[in-house]
């Protein structure tokens, strides 16, 4: 059997590398790769793209659409890493277990999107909520939490890890995305089935990998009053038998006293945990899971095995 020959067009970035390490070592995999003087020659770079059975795009948005417009080989699969084409006709959003044919529609595109990190942890909670009806498509949503600065690529790692850089900073966290307009609010609204934005606030932390994804609920507010079963049981549901996505049981959420934003820090799962007071009749819904991992290489390493026929979790287990 011959082997898959995989292009990371943008492999010396943060999320590229990622990858390539997920893929070294498969033997079933053939790496192409280009020199440093060869990634500049457009010739070059538009031959490998055309080489290759599926190509892995982890650049800038217009740099993505420019190397898609590049592909005229029909046989050539691609996963695109940027937010370029999460919401663009056409293309398959590329979290497998949202849907309940999310896998094989994805085995079966030419084209798919890898979600943004903070995508992946909103939608898994909210997706499955507003299909069972738990949540009305119209309702304010607020969406909160923490990641870890890898996930804002070398310039963010630069001024968290580099003293002598001149954007340096010392704070243990920060806020972004003032402006209520993060590039990741288009692709949570479509694909959680809204048709009102979710308030996002997110920030960012000292720490390198991993990541927390909350929405907190009102349940009261919500039509029937929900209780906090019901939550968990939608999700619950969703979920089952998935290998890389789970959720925590009521008792050991229940127990818990912290949740670490690193708890899956260097792995491609992710985790939901359901916390509430029923009195009060408020839940918390958070997601824990690696920026890097399900929300970025790893999903791209799962959807890549899913295109190629190869079992959905090669080399994301182990």
């Amino acid at each position: 059997m011959s082997k898959a020959k995989i292009f990371i067009d943008g492999a010396a970035g943060t999320t590229g590398l990622e990858i390539r390490e997920r893929l070294s070592a498969r033997p079933e995999l053939e790496l192409l790769t280009l020199s440093e003087t060869q990634r500049k020659d457009a010739a070059a770079r538009k031959a490998m793209l055309n080489a290759a059975d599926l190509v892995i795009l982890c650049l800038p948005d217009e740099a993505a659409k420019e190397a898609v417009a590049l592909i005229d080989n029909p046989a050539v699969k691609v996963v695109d890493a940027s937010t370029a084409h999460r919401i663009a006709p056409g293309w398959t959003y590329g979290f497998a277990e949202l849907e309940a044919d999310g896998a094989t529609k994805i085995a079966a595109a030419k084209r798919v999107s890898n979600p943004g990190c903070w995508a992946t942890g909103f939608l898994a909670i909210a997706r499955p909520l507003v299909r069972a009806a738990i949540l009305p498509p119209d309702y304010p949503l607020t969406v909160h939490g923490v990641s870890g600065y890898s996930g804002g690529g070398k310039s963010m790692i630069e001024e968290f890890q580099k003293t002598d850089a001149p954007h340096y900073v010392e704070t243990v966290q920060r806020a972004y995305a003032l402006g209520l307009a993060h590039k990741h609010i288009p692709e949570m609204t479509q694909h959680a089935g809204l048709t009102r934005a979710p308030l996002f606030s997110p920030n960012v932390a000292r720490f390198y990998r991993g990541m927390l994804v909350e929405v907190p609920l009102q349940l009261w507010s919500l039509p029937g009053a929900p209780r906090i079963t019901d939550l968990h049981a939608a999700l619950t549901d969703a979920y089952a038998g998935k290998a890389l996505v789970s959720v925590a049981g009521l008792a050991e959420a229940a127990e818990m006293k912290v949740l670490d934003a690193e708890l899956l820090s260097g792995t491609n799962l992710m985790k939901l945990f359901v916390f509430g007071n029923e009195k009060a009749g408020q839940a918390r819904v958070v997601a824990a899971f690696d920026n890097l991992g399900k929300g970025a290489g790893g999903a791209a390493v799962q959807n890549m095995n899913l295109m190629l026929g190869l079992p959905e979790t090669s080399g994301l287990l182990d």
